[in-house]
This record gives C-alpha cells, sequence and structure tokens, in this order.
C-alpha cells in the first residue's frame, strides 16, 4: 500500500505550498539525526524527506493525489476488474509488443532524492559561503560494488533463464491470457548474486553517515534550493543514486533588510545634522561609506548608495537605500531648550499643511 504522505507531514490533501514547505521544515528540524538522538528518529527523518520531495514537486503530487504514487499507474486496481491491476495491464501490453518500439522497459530505478532545510546568515545569502552538513543515507557498499554479490560475480538466474522475465497465466475480463513480468528472484536483472555480499547481505546498499561540502553561491535568498547531483539515496544493485536538494531560509539581519538585490536601511539623524547638513558614517554590506547630508535634508529622505548592494549573478552589485530619519529628542537640558526657544523666536513661522507626496521619493529610485 502507497504511504501517505499527506499523513507523514500532518497535513490536508488540499494543503498549499506554503503549508506543505512550513510542515516539512518542522518536521525536518524536529528529526534531524544532529538534533534528535532517539531511536527510530534517522528512518523518520527519511520519511518526512521522501514525503516532502513528492509533495513538493508539481508533476509528482499530481500523479500521487491521482494514482497514489509519484510514478503513476502504481498498483492501482482497474476499475470494474476485481484484481486486475495496472502492472497487469502493462504486462500484457509488453507481452503483446515486446521487441516493437512500443514495448514497456520495467528497469532498475534510480535512488530517491533527499531534501535538507539549512539556515544561512544574510552575509552568507549576500556573498556566498561553504558550509558542512553531516546526512545520514544509503550509500552503494564498497565490498560489492553495489552488485549484492560476494566480489561482484554473478551468475545467470536460473528462474528466468537470464532473460529477466518470466511468465504466467491468469484469468481477466477478456479471458485466459499469458503475462510475462520481472523475475521475482533476480528483479528482472537476468543475473544473481553467487554468493550474496557478506558486508550488505545482498542488498548492495550499507546505511552511512556523510559528511558533504555544501558551496552555496553568492546573491542566493529565502525559498532558493540547490541540487547536489547523486548525493541522494543509493540506487538499486549500483545504479545511480538520487539527487540532495539543500533548501535555503535566510535569517534576518539586524540593520538591513533586502528586496531582490538592493538594500535598505533606516539612519537616524539629529535635528541640527538635518538643518545644516553633515557627513556621517553609513554602515553597508561592504564595510562602512562615507555619505553627504546636504543642508535642510527632510526626513524619510532617500539616498542611493550605488553599487552597495547585494552580488547579482552575472557581475556587479545591487544598491543600497538609506532612509534619513530626523530624530527629535525627548529630554532636553536647559542649555539647550533655551537655544531652540531662541531658534523658535527668530524663525517663528506658520507653517501651512500640503497635499501629500507620498511615494514620491520611492518612485524616483524606481
Amino acid at each position: 500500500m502507497a504511504k501517505d504522505y499527506y499523513h507523514i507531514l500532518g497535513v490536508k490533501k488540499g494543503a498549499s505550498e506554503e503549508e506543505v514547505k512550513a510542515a516539512y521544515k518542522s518536521l525536518a528540524k524536529k528529526y534531524h539525526p544532529d538534533l534528535n538522538k532517539e531511536a527510530g528518529t534517522a528512518e523518520k527523518f527519511k520519511e518526512v524527506n521522501e514525503a516532502y520531495s513528492v509533495l513538493s514537486d508539481k508533476n509528482k503530487r499530481q500523479n500521487y493525489d491521482r494514482f497514489g504514487s509519484e510514478e503513476g499507474f502504481n498498483q492501482q486496481g482497474f476499475s470494474g476488474f476485481g484484481n486486475f491491476n495496472m502492472d497487469d495491464a502493462f504486462s500484457i501490453f509488453e507481452s503483446f509488443f515486446r521487441g516493437s518500439p512500443f514495448g514497456f522497459s520495467r528497469g532498475r530505478q534510480r535512488g530517491a532524492d533527499l531534501s535538507y532545510s539549512m539556515d544561512i546568515s544574510f552575509e552568507e545569502a549576500a556573498f556566498g559561503a561553504e558550509k558542512k552538513i553531516q546526512i545520514e543515507k544509503h550509500e552503494k557498499c564498497d565490498a560489492c560494488n553495489g552488485t549484492g554479490a560476494e566480489n561482484g560475480e554473478l551468475d545467470s538466474c536460473k528462474t528466468c533463464n537470464g532473460n529477466g522475465m518470466v511468465k504466467k497465466v491468469f484469468r481477466t475480463p477478456f479471458g485466459i491470457m499469458s503475462q510475462a513480468g520481472p523475475c521475482p528472484e533476480c528483479r528482472g536483472e537476468g543475473s544473481s548474486a553467487k554468493v550474496k555480499c557478506k558486508k550488505c547481505h545482498g542488498s548492495g546498499k550499507l546505511k552511512k553517515t556523510k559528511n558533504i561540502t555544501i558551496k552555496i553561491p553568492a546573491g542566493v535568498d529565502s525559498g532558493s534550493t540547490l541540487r547536489m547531483a547523486g548525493e541522494g539515496e543509493a540506487g538499486e544493485r549500483g545504479t545511480a543514486s538520487g539527487n540532495l536538494y539543500i533548501e535555503l531560509d535566510v535569517k534576518p539581519h539586524k540593520l538591513f533588510e533586502r528586496e531582490g538585490n538592493e538594500i535598505y536601511l533606516e539612519y537616524p539623524v539629529t535635528f541640527a545634522q538635518a538643518a545644516l547638513g553633515d557627513e556621517v558614517k553609513v554602515p553597508t554590506l561592504h564595510g562602512d561609506v562615507s555619505m553627504k547630508i546636504p543642508a535642510g535634508t527632510q526626513t524619510d529622505t532617500l539616498f542611493k548608495l550605488k553599487g552597495k548592494g547585494v552580488p547579482y549573478a552575472d557581475g556587479g552589485n545591487g544598491d543600497e537605500l538609506v532612509k534619513v530619519v530626523v530624530k527629535v529628542p525627548e529630554k532636553l537640558s536647559k542649555k539647550q531648550r533655551d537655544l531652540l526657544e531662541e531658534f523658535a523666536g527668530i524663525t517663528r513661522e506658520k507653517l501651512k499643511p500640503r497635499k501629500s507626496i507620498i511615494g514620491k521619493m520611492k518612485d524616483a529610485f524606481s
């Protein structure tokens, strides 16, 4: 019976991509072998990854919802005909079209894909980084090179005489028919081990903890996914391994906000700096830089620091936009109050309201 991937992730069948992702991230952290040493955690972690690899892929999820398997047509009943299923149907067609260009292939399956959720800093996302992780997975047995046979020695299968297929007669709604299917002894390989490998007991795979180095390119953002080819589960009897998908989650920065390759910063200045003008040191991802504040600068004025944002993949950097905010002091000394009152007397002027120009500054830089 197919696994209930929705039940494994704890979401409803109609769950959105965001709900599936959130459920996966929560469970992946809960059952990660590096964080949880309880018995059975590794298997649960693998099961969660398997469920997410299907439900996060649009095509696999559609097949799973329709047929109960991400591959489609896998072990599904053929409506109205009792125990006759789609495996039988494929085998019938295979027996008719064997050797034709319309024949069906039932080769060994490559290994399953794995997923891994990784938190990275704001700076690591901007400039790239190299991270090391540990994952527990099945690797090809080094003793038999994944064949499952001691010293890699294989014999022609006696059950199917080496052709990988066996025939059986069965009753269908169309009458008695002969079905050709993969040999249960060699699983369609046509050969089997002379002696099963002692190290992997004939499976061709061993469970290991592997250290993997992840190279994170500059400019990634939350939700970016990196593909590590061949770093998933080992395939059946030496076939290709699956892939490892690294999903990145960028931690927020204490100063900066990001939109694409642009960086936003709010910079406070005093009333005197805004009125008289000043030159200040402004933090950027690339280090502090000098920025001139012209006399008479109003609060919420935007300044652009060209090329001080996040690097582009094809070269160059985005910009940093600095919003200057004039801070009014909450407490004044007597001298400060006297000076301000003198200033107010000199510049006393009735200010008139005017139409809002919200958004004009931002539009100027878009």
